[in-house]
């Protein structure tokens, strides 16, 4: 195994994927076909698409399978939700530790270019109408992702929000029962309606929405300065500095994949 291949996947997140990944079952006649490509091998190659952001084709050789099979597990996991599963498994383990801050969250959301087109595409208002899709997230006190999404461009951020709560999932705590719901969440003027408001006042969710016309969105700017460092890590992720999957699942899939390294980086430096 390459240096390269260890340093992209190393050995605790393997053992963390090694949870959610499905089992492969390979059916092969006596004497006949290739060895199976390693999933380590494969995964350390997704990551370096994501992270570097190349295409599937400038895949380097030097990880030992070739782009096809590279792409073709990566859509076989992608569709099994490998990614999300992994991305909530590390959750787990922050929340076991203790390093979650729930006290106070904060909703944002991301546009992106769309080079391909496709589903949950479509004209962002704020960039001369050109085709994109939209991230969605909520973050803890730290900037670490809990919940994500992804839709059209022309969407109202509002109109993310309850589907952004409503995603996170169940995650266990130090002591106490598993958790899912901020203390607080914050949010700027695209989420200042009564109707959120209220929708978050009922499940116990205290909030602070800037309001249109009467305070500006700096206010809230040493708390919300948090989600939007994890917008810059988002970032890090190269593959999702454009939309380049027709796939609206394997778009969905590079989020996950760049939440989840996030996380875990949060998680390898208390180790």
């Amino acid at each position: 195994m390459t240096d390269l291949v260890e340093r992209l996947v190393p050995e605790d997140l393997w053992v963390l994927f090694r949870r959610v990944v499905p089992p492969t079952e390979v059916n092969r006649h006596q004497g006949g076909g290739r060895r199976r490509a390693g999933d380590r091998e494969a995964l350390a190659a997704i990551i370096f698409v994501a992270t570097s952001g190349c295409t599937w084709r400038q895949l380097p050789p030097v990880f030992g399978p070739a782009w096809p099979t590279v792409y073709r597990r990566f859509a076989q996991w992608s569709k099994a939700r490998v990614w999300a599963r992994l991305h909530r498994v590390i959750l787990e383990e922050l929340g076991a530790c203790g390093e979650l801050d729930w006290s106070r969250c904060a909703v944002e959301s991301v546009s992106v270019r769309a080079a391909k087109g496709g589903p949950l595409t479509g004209p962002n208002p704020t960039g001369r109408g050109k085709n994109g899709s939209k991230i969605h997230l909520v973050t803890d006190r730290n900037g670490l992702p809990l919940s994500l999404g992804i839709s059209a461009a022309n969407l109202h951020d509002s109109q993310g929000l309850i589907p952004l709560v409503r995603g996170i999932p169940p995650i266990r705590s130090r002591r106490g029962p598993r958790r899912r719901r901020p203390g607080k969440l914050h949010g700027d003027k695209g989420y200042d309606y009564d109707h959120l408001r209220r929708w978050l006042a009922l499940r116990g969710i205290r909030h602070r929405i800037a309001r249109r016309g009467i305070e500006s969105s700096q206010r809230l700017g040493r708390h919300r300065w948090v989600v939007e460092r994890t917008d810059s890590w988002l970032a890090g992720c190269r593959r999702l500095h454009r939309r380049y999957e027709r796939t609206a699942e394997h778009f969905l899939a590079f989020t996950a994949i760049a939440a989840a390294l996030i996380c875990h980086r949060r998680l390898a430096r208390r180790a």
